[in-house]
């Protein structure tokens, strides 16, 4: 009986999950990774230690078809689910902040007015986000309504034709850096969405300052004081919850996809140093430690990676339940911060500088695994989906 010859794994696609894209998602995750080897990849260190995102990348991803791309019609690229998931893999292997500056563009700001706008409201507005004209962020969460945001403060009333908006939105990206802003708030007919001109009267942005994770994204504090919004402000389509869960779906899609991409910057750049790094006359890669640390490492990134394109494939056959996209998150984020500490751990010394990639990975998930759903929150969604029973309250 004749012998199979077995091809060696790839130390960096150990299950071959690349096998498992069709030609065209390759082609733009492939185009996405070279843009972000060539363009943020060498300064992405020093717009997070300068606590800066650059505006003029809206355009550049613009032209790119990045923004809103799984967003049919209206300038926006029209891409399957997966092949958006795997360009937010690209850029959060790049940095948490740029795949939540494009996340929050397509899926928090786009996303709404596309399912939810009146058509004047999409064509006023989804062209020139796509493009990159116009940047919008999202308001939902409060200072003191974050895991619970139907006990949010922020209203509307109805004044004639006009609407009056009050309120406040709290950990907003994008917030200073926004033309538009889509605002939930509480009114009398429900909670509606609000498409608002930043530079409404009335309307504040002010930027958190001092953070040490998320640095090369802008963060801030949106105030509305009695801003006057005309009556075709509000998006028509709305009047419950359900708009902005389910905008936060979208958003939690790409998140596990994103974390998978942190992941595998962190385990590729651990490998690559445990290769390189000589202690005791050879290199540290040779020592069972290292390697249990790199094994551990690579099958968190690989099941993350798997995770994504499963949950990918499900999306694009109209089949993904929001608890499914919560096992997403939620593992995958988790499981992606502890490859950062692992990584962190095995640099050494050199894993806390920022001429490596892995603290800065590993101070983005901090918020990563917070932001839109804590871990606590998707925990218990599993759990009702598990039990039948409800446990939030």
């Amino acid at each position: 009986m004749s012998q199979i010859a077995f091809q060696k794994p790839d130390a960096r696609d150990f299950l071959d999950i690349d096998g498992l894209l069709d030609d065209e998602d390759r082609m733009l995750r492939d185009t996405v990774r070279a843009f972000v080897g060539k363009e943020i990849a060498p300064n992405i260190a020093e717009w997070w230690e300068e606590g800066i995102m650059p505006v003029e990348l809206a355009k550049v991803m613009g032209d790119m078809g990045l923004l809103g791309m799984h967003l049919e019609g209206y300038g926006c690229a029209g891409t399957s689910a997966t092949a958006y998931g795997l360009a937010c893999l690209e850029l959060e292997a790049g940095d948490s902040g740029i795949r939540s500056f494009v996340s929050v563009q397509g899926s928090l700001a786009m996303f709404p007015i596309w399912k939810f706008g009146s058509d004047e409201q999409k064509l006023e507005y989804l062209p020139r986000m796509a493009s990159g004209e116009l940047i919008g962020c999202f308001g939902l969460t409060e200072a003191d309504s974050g895991s619970d945001p139907s006990s949010m403060k922020t209203n509307a009333r109805r004044d004639g034709n006009d609407w009056i908006l009050n309120g406040s939105k709290m950990w907003i990206t994008n917030g200073n850096l926004a033309d538009v802003a889509i605002v939930w708030a509480r009114t009398d007919e429900g909670i509606r969405g609000f498409i608002v001109p930043t530079d409404s009267k009335g309307f504040t942005a002010n930027e958190v300052k001092h953070k040490v994770s998320l640095r090369a994204s802008v963060t801030s504090e949106l105030v509305f004081d009695d801003i006057r919004l005309p009556g075709d402000a509000v998006l028509p389509e709305v009047s419950s919850m359900r708009g902005p869960l389910s905008c936060l779906n979208e958003a939690r899609f790409g998140i596990a996809f994103g974390a998978a991409g942190a992941s595998r910057a962190c385990y590729e750049a651990a490998l690559d140093y445990a290769m390189e790094r000589v202690q005791f006359d050879k290199p540290i890669a040779s020592f069972q430690l290292t390697q249990q640390k790199l094994v551990e490492m690579m099958i968190a990134t690989q099941r993350a990676y798997l995770v994504a394109v499963h949950l990918g494939r499900r999306k694009d056959a109209g089949e993904l339940s929001p608890q499914q996209v919560s096992f997403g998150k939620m593992d995958n984020v988790r499981n992606a911060l502890e490859v950062a500490r692992l990584a962190r751990g095995l640099l050494g010394g050199n894993g806390i500088t920022l001429e490596y990639p892995v603290i800065r990975h590993m101070t983005n998930l901090e918020s990563v695994y917070t932001y839109e759903g804590t871990n606590e929150i998707h925990t218990l969604i599993m759990g009702e989906a598990l039990t039948g029973i409800g446990s939030f309250v």
